[in-house]
């Protein structure tokens, strides 16, 4: 059995796209293996840390047994790309990349764990990814690109994503996102075409959503909604939490919903 005791390893490892980009990388490997691993996949403006909710998730997943791999989309972290070059095509690629990896190298069961605008290229990914995972969390998921982006009906994206803001992607090409992440033009011409909750709830993956219930970014209804559509999905809402579980507290409440539920899926 896996002793929490003696820790796990933590070692580099470089993932490359389809289209040639490095993808920064970190492997959390539990110190027995066999159980499976779990891909972390970041949100929008972060990288593999996640606010550091990601290395403490890697940290718990491994003294439960599980094999965890964080990686930074393009764009975003040390990985090659540009902020402004980040496309949610190109965001696929690079999760498909990091399938690759995590079945070849590591290998078991393998789980997905998507933080807010990670669950847009994790879904719709999953008509080919369903067959080869085992289980899906998504934390307070975009799910509606339109409603998040385009015609914002939350607080963060009405204060982001203005008819000012807006016209900067035709003058410069980009718009800037909480002062600092640039969002280029073509990325945001995909939020107008894409329907990741329509590729959720077509799924029968087995899934969890973890969604803080006073989000002001990522609509917890819809995800409330989309999760019962699901036929095979759990639901877990974090009592008072904005979006990225806004305490020590909350994000513990999180993490330890997910680890619970990812061991049952694993064992």
């Amino acid at each position: 059995m896996f002793n929490p005791k003696r820790g796990a390893s933590v070692e580099p490892v470089e993932i490359l796209a389809g289209d040639s980009l490095r993808l920064d990388a970190v492997v959390h490997r539990a110190w027995e293996q066999g159980a499976g691993t779990v891909l972390l996949a970041h949100g929008i403006t972060v990288d593999r840390d996640e606010g550091g909710m990601f290395v403490r998730l890697a940290d718990r997943l491994s003294e439960a047994g599980l094999t965890a791999l964080r990686f930074s989309y393009r764009g975003h972290g040390d990985s090659e790309g540009t902020q402004e070059g980040v496309t949610i095509a190109g965001e696929m690629l690079d999760l498909q990349a990091a399938i690759e990896v995590a079945k070849a190298d590591h290998g078991g069961p393998l789980s997905i764990v998507a933080a807010s605008f990670g669950a847009v290229s994790t879904c719709l990914s999953l008509p080919y990814l369903e067959p080869q995972l085992r289980s899906l969390v998504l934390w307070n998921p975009v799910l509606d690109l339109v409603h998040t982006f385009v015609e914002p009906e939350l607080p963060w994206g009405q204060e982001n994503y203005t008819p000012e803001q807006q016209a900067l992607l035709s003058s410069q090409g980009y718009l800037l996102v909480d002062g600092e992440f640039r969002l280029g033009r073509v990325l945001f011409e995909e939020f107008r075409h894409y329907n990741p909750a329509e590729y959720f709830s077509r799924s029968h993956l087995t899934s969890l959503v973890v969604h803080g219930d006073q989000d002001s970014y990522v609509s917890f209804d819809i995800a409330r909604q989309a999760a019962e559509a699901h036929p095979r999905c759990d639901f877990h809402a974090v009592k008072g939490s904005d979006h990225g579980f806004d305490s020590r507290e909350r994000e513990d409440e999180a993490i330890t919903v997910t680890v619970e539920w990812l061991r049952r899926q694993h064992t």
